[in-house]
C-alpha cells in the first residue's frame, strides 16, 4: 500500500483503486484523517499561491473585541497607515476589532490589506476592509502564513489567540527557526505586567536567558513601532550584505541567549 506495509490479518480485502472507483457508501470518509491531509495540503497551497507576491509585510495582532472609536482601534488604524507609507503590506486575522482597524488603515492608505481568517463558531468572518483574503480551517496552516510572509509582528492587547501568536513568534525567533524579526507590543499598561513577569520570574528562575527579553519592544506610539520595524529591516539588509550568517549570529540576542541556556 504505497509507503504502508500490511501483513496477515491487517491486509485489507480490497485495493485503494478499487475502493476509489467502486465505493458508493456513506460520505463519512471525507472526515477521516487521510482526507484531512489533502485539505491541509490545499490550505498551504492556496496560502502560498495567494501571498507569494504581496511583498514585504507586517503581521498585526490584537483583540477582536476592540470597538471603533476607542484609542486602541484608532492606534491600529494609524499604525497600518504608517506601515503602508513605509512600504509594507499589512496582514491580520481578517476579523473585527484591532484586525478590522489595521485592515481599514492599510486599505485607506492605498496599501495591500490582507486577512487570514479562521473557521470559528463565534466570529463573523472576513471584515470589509480586506483586499486579499484567505480562509483557513486549520490554525497551524494559518499561523504558518502569518510567519512566512511577515518581516515583523506588532501585537496589540488581546486574549488567548493573541498570546498564542505572540509566544509562538518569540519561540521561533529564540530557537532560530526563523530569521530574527522584531516583535513590538503596543500598549505598555497592558503588556508591562507580562514583561515584568518574564523578567523577574521566568528569566529570574533561568527558564529563559535575560537577553531573550531583547526580542521584545514595548511602546504606546504607532510611529515608534514602525521605526522599530524599519530599523530592524535595515539591520537585516546590512547583515545580509556585509556579515552573512556569522555576522547575524554575533549581533542576534537570541543566539547569545541560546548559548547561555
Amino acid at each position: 500500500m504505497g509507503p504502508v506495509t500490511r501483513r496477515r490479518r491487517a491486509i485489507l480485502p480490497s485495493t485503494t483503486d478499487q475502493r476509489l472507483l467502486d465505493y458508493r457508501g456513506a460520505s463519512d470518509w471525507v472526515h477521516t484523517d487521510p482526507w484531512r491531509v489533502l485539505r491541509i495540503q490545499s490550505e498551504f497551497v492556496e496560502g502560498f499561491g495567494t501571498l507569494a507576491d504581496i511583498g514585504p509585510a507586517i503581521s498585526v495582532f490584537g483583540s477582536a473585541r476592540a470597538q471603533a472609536g476607542t484609542p486602541e482601534y484608532a492606534h491600529a488604524e494609524k499604525l497600518a497607515r504608517l506601515l503602508v507609507e513605509a512600504g509594507y503590506a499589512v496582514i491580520t486575522g481578517g476579523g473585527p476589532g484591532v484586525m478590522e482597524a489595521a485592515n481599514k488603515g492599510a486599505c485607506e492608505a492605498g496599501g495591500v490589506s490582507v486577512g487570514l481568517s479562521i473557521e470559528l463558531p463565534f466570529e463573523t468572518g472576513m471584515n470589509d476592509w480586506v483586499d486579499i483574503g484567505v480562509h483557513f480551517r486549520y490554525f497551524f496552516a494559518r499561523k504558518t502564513m502569518f510567519v512566512k510572509y511577515a518581516q515583523g509582528f506588532i501585537v496589540f492587547p488581546g486574549g488567548f489567540g493573541t498570546l498564542d501568536e505572540l509566544f509562538e513568534a518569540l519561540t521561533l525567533v529564540q530557537t532560530r527557526k526563523v530569521t530574527s524579526f522584531p516583535v513590538v507590543l503596543m500598549g505598555t499598561r497592558y503588556w508591562g505586567p507580562l514583561v515584568d513577569w518574564l523578567r523577574e520570574t521566568v528569566a529570574g528562575e533561568d527558564k529563559i536567558g535575560v537577553l531573550d527579553l531583547d526580542l521584545i519592544t514595548m511602546t504606546d506610539d504607532p510611529k515608534e513601532a514602525v521605526e522599530v520595524i524599519v530599523t530592524a529591516a535595515a539591520r537585516r539588509a546590512f547583515i545580509s550584505t556585509n556579515g552573512g550568517a556569522s555576522g547575524e549570529a554575533a549581533s542576534d540576542p537570541s543566539s547569545r541567549s541560546e548559548e547561555r541556556n
